[in-house]
């Protein structure tokens, strides 16, 4: 099975009337601060709070009756768990989520909204393993990767069609990278419809396994991930790896005073919610390297996801935040 263009235009079809078409925010504030004209695609309003509605609806309306009747399940710190769970109760399936305890407590509550049964693990991604093995033996459901998926790949996809058609003459394209899906998504979508803008992941400092690997031109493992960027702590999959190494050019590494620093300029100057995760894309656009690279240009922000608790700032509020 090959990742084409195709299959995200297909995607498309699948997704249009279930997921939101969502909007590009825009900032003058942020254009002075980034000496470009910057383009946030607001995916921290899409359902669930994340881009990862995409996939996941996607994912599951492939599947057959018979596959949606052994119920479905994945685990995941906080975003594809509450996606598979909509996107389960949606097609009327039971969901199965492998969560680690650690997850934030507005993840864990939202999946529990939306039906789904929670088995708990620890942070460790054995332990998510183990227990994923567990469950799956016990129910029979059928597994959706938070990311290294065709499925979900695609689904996720479909950002960058939607940025295309509503951002005129980009020059560049940002957005987080952890598992690979969302970048490889949109990396597919823009070099094979628009090949000349220029494609980046932004990931944390203490995540930078898409960074080494992209370096070194092999797929190198996630190595003890240290992020306050919760939902970028995996590393690229079988699926992901190619397209980043193919597609996009180039990762950009940001450190987590900045992640911070870029989620509160969100907050204070655009008044929108963006988790930690969802706002590496921007504070690696802020980068001194990166300002200078592309002075001038239009850029397209992917803000991927809002799912964090309001007092946020106010618990961390011993932090050296710029």
């Amino acid at each position: 099975m090959s990742l084409t263009i195709k299959r995200i235009l297909e995607a498309a079809d699948i997704l249009r009337g279930k997921a939101h078409v969502t909007p590009v925010l825009t900032s003058r504030r942020l254009n002075e601060l980034a000496g470009n004209d910057i383009f946030c695609k607001g995916e921290h309003l899409q359902r669930v709070g994340a881009f990862k509605f995409r996939g996941a609806f996607h994912a599951v309306s492939r599947l057959s009756e018979g596959q949606l009747k052994q119920g479905l399940i994945t685990q995941s710190s906080g975003n594809h768990a509450q996606a598979l769970a909509l996107a389960g109760k949606l097609h009327r399936a039971a969901v199965h989520i492998v969560m680690p305890t650690q997850a934030p407590e507005v993840k864990k509550q939202a999946v529990t909204a939306y039906g789904a049964t929670i088995h708990w693990c620890d942070n460790r991604q054995s332990d998510r393993e183990r227990v994923l093995e567990e469950v799956r033996a016990q129910t029979g459901a059928y597994y959706i990767p938070p990311y290294d998926h065709p499925d979900v790949i695609t689904g996720q996809g479909t950002v960058a069609l939607e940025c295309l058609d509503q951002i005129l003459d980009l020059d560049v394209v940002v957005a987080p990278v952890g598992g690979g899906g969302l970048l490889g998504g949109i990396a597919l979508a823009i070099k094979s419809l628009r090949p000349r803008i220029k494609v980046f992941g932004a990931e944390p400092a203490g995540a930078d396994d898409a960074a080494r690997s992209l370096a070194k031109g092999e797929l190198l493992p996630q190595l003890q991930p240290d992020t306050i960027a919760d939902g970028l702590l995996t590393s690229l999959g079988e699926w992901t790896w190619p397209l980043v190494r193919d597609y996009v050019d180039g990762i950009v590494t940001v450190e987590d005073p900045a992640i911070l620093g870029s989620m509160r300029l969100i907050w204070g100057w655009m008044k929108q919610i963006v988790e930690p995760s969802g706002s590496v894309a921007l504070a690696a656009v802020l980068g001194e390297e990166f300002r200078s690279q592309f002075k001038g240009s239009r850029i397209g922000v992917v803000l991927s996801g809002g799912n964090v608790a309001l007092d946020f700032f106010e618990s961390r509020s011993n932090l050296d935040v710029p």
